[in-house]
């Protein structure tokens, strides 16, 4: 036998940091005076090192994997157990193949590891992708009602001229009286003083007018209220516009300013 296989079984031990006594001290006493042995310790290390990354990064090259196989499947036999008898040893040595099943316990538990965070981040993206597609649900369907609006075949459609005057403001009112659904349009209204307000009030067929939104031109004239609050299934008689504090009134103060009734 030659002293490189006298050594066979004691390379994969110290390269996984397991061989100890005599054992130890003779392989590297051994190690110092051969090359061979010492580029094999080296290429072992290696190899182990590949496969405990293999868990968490790219699959190790082939020849390293039969290289640790090989090392694996050199357990002890007859003319190496003769060998060793031949060194005192301090204490019992584990095998490399009593160890097989702890590394593959651990690669084990470091895949489930990564596998948990992967799926935690996953449903954080499903979440935030969830949760934008709930606002885009809620924008669509707030769309579909002004659209459903604007074009309802019964929809009760109103302009408002200012009263005594020349009808240069004007306000164009869109009422469904069935999803209590409202939509005004102004143009060419005049600026109202500070602390003031515009407001709209729906006047019922029967009733006290009922306040359906404030309101403040924009520098053009131009102002809109979209689905103000109303009361549900009220028929609307008429419309008009009074000027009331910017909190708004819950009744109209005189004079009212615009009015229009169905057309």
């Amino acid at each position: 036998m030659s002293m490189h296989e006298q050594f066979a079984d004691e390379l994969p031990l110290l390269a996984m940091g397991t061989l100890e006594g005599d054992d130890r001290q003779a392989l590297e006493t051994h190690l110092q005076d051969c090359a061979a042995c010492r580029l094999e310790l080296e290429s072992l290390r290696g190899d182990m090192a590949l496969l405990s990354l293999s868990t968490a990064g790219p699959k190790p090259p082939r020849r390293s994997r039969e290289r640790l196989m090989a090392a694996v499947a050199r357990e002890p036999r007859g003319a190496v157990a003769a060998k060793r008898s031949s060194f005192p040893r301090s204490s019992p040595r584990r095998s490399w193949w009593m160890l097989a099943p702890s590394l593959v316990a651990a690669a084990l538990a470091l895949m489930v590891l990564l596998l948990g965070r992967q799926n935690s981040e996953l449903r954080e993206q499903i979440a935030g992708m969830q949760s934008d597609a709930a606002v885009r649900r809620v924008e669509l369907r707030r769309a579909h009602e002004i659209v459903s609006t604007l074009t309802a075949g019964d929809a009760m459609r109103v302009t408002l001229v200012a009263a005594k005057t020349p009808p240069q403001p004007q306000g164009k009112v869109i009422y469904v009286r069935e999803r209590s659904s409202l939509i005004f349009i102004a143009s060419n209204m005049p600026a109202v003083p500070e602390q003031k307000a515009y407001e709209l009030w729906l006047i019922p067929s029967s009733g006290a007018p009922i306040p359906a939104g404030v309101f403040k031109p924009d520098a053009h004239g131009s102002a809109t209220l979209v689905n103000p609050p109303l009361p549900a299934g009220v028929e609307a008689k008429a419309f008009a516009i009074t000027i009331e504090p910017e909190a708004g009134s819950t009744t109209p103060t005189m004079p009212i300013m615009m009015q229009g009734a169905g057309e």
